[in-house]
């Protein structure tokens, strides 16, 4: 029933976060900076749960309260020197230092069998308790020189070291260069007796640079962990199901991108564009091992993944007069990726029950799963009676492929914002094209066991034979829909003032909403989430996920 669901079960979140920094720059002497920078984010987020007693399917009960606490504190030391080898040469050189440390902590207790009316933990039996902590070290240093010369051609080389606690023994340093120019055309006296009345500026770059990735990581990932397990009365520990590998280590990427920027009609309209092909060794993916290990799976560094695409940005400034400007941007990006080197050929992503894969010469993150019986035409094959098969080998072994990409053809925005006098209007539209979603939640849905949904509806009134879902459940290709969208992203109205104070030299007061409009074809609720969460190269998996939130702001900023 799901009124019962809205009316009396009861869940809810509270999160109270603090983000700032603090700065310090000294300069001993002309041309020499040094700046240290002391960053922090902590946040406490509270979650409770409550299903009272009676409710179909859980009578005696149940709540829940959760606890999570994140901290990380950043320091960065930057020293830069600058000087003129000649009066054409001018060089910049950077040496900075980074140490970091993050912690996460996490404290849930579960009860069921509660009192009645009472809606907290204490008035039930406790059926588990959960407590976990992790702590992450990060350091890294860089140097990095760039010449000037004529400031028209910039010349760039660095190289960087990072360390990680999460990283294996043998793989505790990391070492990425990166080197990079840029050439300002129009400044040569041949463009501005040429187009340069027309075009203003031109700079043509390129670049080739390495950077590592360890969002995958976890900080305990190369030992292998143990979970507290009462035994008999006394406490004990029980290895994880994950298996730690004292080899891992990050993704490394390698990118080369080339491009140019451009403005035109005295930068009335500017262009930018970029070509990029990138290289990623190492994936880190989970995998699955033989149970003669005693584990199910392990991360481990395999395979490699390209991506190869371009990004276009126009800006524009169509109208300008005294008191009203209009400024008009958009953006317009493709990407082609292909994953390759995995032995085996494929691996199966977690945290979407099997379906998203990892496999050979496809895109990263695609749906594999069962098909519809067909027959040389195309047409689905039905039985007597009217129902659906999957599709099968001669020898009867169910067949499985590629049913659906979730990797998007391309992604664009279009940004809007209007000024008169004093008053702002800002609206931002986003458009994801091309890729497919695999709706877990209409499949689970569609069996009357499960409430049937609009789909036993439809065998209800005839639309369909009695059993059609059944037998169609375990055809997952029935659940793959386009996600394509384009949303209003961003609205918002502001009035921007200067109050006639010493204390306060700028007054801005605005209205703000998020995600107002969603212009889709998607049965579920929103095609741009994914029950993945953070989980490496899974996207396009949608079970029971709550939409990203139409979201109202309303907001005073002041400058001092």
């Amino acid at each position: 029933n799901p009124l019962e669901v809205i009316e009396t079960f009861k869940f809810g979140q509270q999160t109270q976060r603090f983000i700032g920094n603090t700065q310090l720059r000294l300069t001993p002497f002309k041309g020499f900076d040094i700046e240290y920078i002391l960053g922090f984010d902590t946040y406490t987020q509270k979650a409770d749960g409550f299903i009272p007693v009676g409710a179909n399917g859980i009578p005696l009960g149940w709540a829940r309260t959760a606890t999570a606490t994140s901290q990380l504190i950043n320091n960065d030391l930057n020293l830069r020197y600058t000087f003129d080898i000649t009066g054409n040469v001018q060089s910049q050189s950077w040496l900075g230092f980074t140490v970091q440390h993050d912690e996460f902590t996490t404290l849930a207790i579960t009860a069921n069998r509660l009192s009645p009316v009472v809606q907290s933990t204490n008035a039930g039996t406790v059926t588990g308790r959960g407590d976990s902590r992790s702590e992450r070290n990060i350091q890294g240093a860089f140097f990095q020189q760039t010449f000037n010369l004529s400031e028209k051609l910039f010349l760039t080389g660095a190289i960087r070291l990072d360390q990680a606690s999460p990283f294996g023994e043998n793989e505790r340093t990391q070492f990425y260069p990166k080197a990079s120019f840029s050439y300002l055309l129009s400044e040569e006296s041949f463009w501005k007796e040429g187009v340069g009345t027309a075009v203003n500026t031109f700079k043509i770059r390129a670049s080739y640079g390495e950077s590592g990735n360890l969002s995958a990581l976890q900080a305990y990932e190369r030992y292998a962990n143990y979970n507290p397990q009462p035994i008999g009365g006394q406490t004990g520990l029980l290895p994880a199901t994950r298996q730690g590998n004292p080899d891992i280590k990050p993704e490394r990427q390698r990118e080369i991108e080339f491009g140019f920027d451009m403005g035109l009609f005295d930068n009335r309209l500017g262009i930018e564009f970029s070509y990029y092909d990138v290289e990623v060794q190492d994936l880190l993916l989970e995998r699955t091992v033989a149970p003669s290990t005693g584990f199910s799976s392990r991360l481990e560094n395999v395979g490699t993944m390209t991506n190869k695409g371009f990004e276009l940005m126009v800006r524009a400034v169509p109208v300008q007069v005294r008191d009203f400007n209009w400024k008009l941007t958009t953006t317009f990006s493709q990407n082609r990726n292909e994953v390759a080197g995995i032995e085996g050929g494929l691996i199966r992503l977690p945290k979407s029950f099997g379906v998203s894969v990892a496999r050979n010469g496809e895109p990263i993150g695609v749906i594999d799963g069962f098909f519809y019986a067909r027959d040389a035409n195309g047409d689905i094959l039905l039985d007597a009676n009217g129902l659906p098969s999957r599709a099968t080998d001669e020898e009867g072994v169910v067949l499985r492929k590629t049913i659906a990409d979730p990797n998007p053809d391309w992604i664009g925005s279009l940004i809007n914002e209007f000024t008169y006098k004093k008053f702002s209007l800002y609206f931002q539209f986003d458009a994801v094209q091309g890729f497919e979603v695999f709706n877990f939640t209409d499949r689970v849905n569609s069996r009357s066991s499960f409430g049937g949904g609009f789909r036993d509806a439809q065998e209800i009134r005839g639309e369909l034979p009695r059993g059609y879902n059944n037998a169609a459940y375990n055809i997952w290709e029935r659940y793959i829909e386009d996600g394509s969208f384009v949303k209003l992203r961003e609205l918002t109205l502001s009035y921007t003032t200067n109050p006639r104070t010493p204390a306060i030299s700028n007054l801005r007061i605005f209205l703000q909403g998020r995600n107002l409009l969603s212009f889709d074809d998607y049965n579920g609720w929103d095609p741009e989430v994914s029950a993945s969460g953070q989980t490496n190269g899974v996207r396009g998996f949608d079970f029971n996920e709550v939409p990203i939130p139409r979201t109202l702001r309303f907001g005073i900023s002041l400058t001092l």
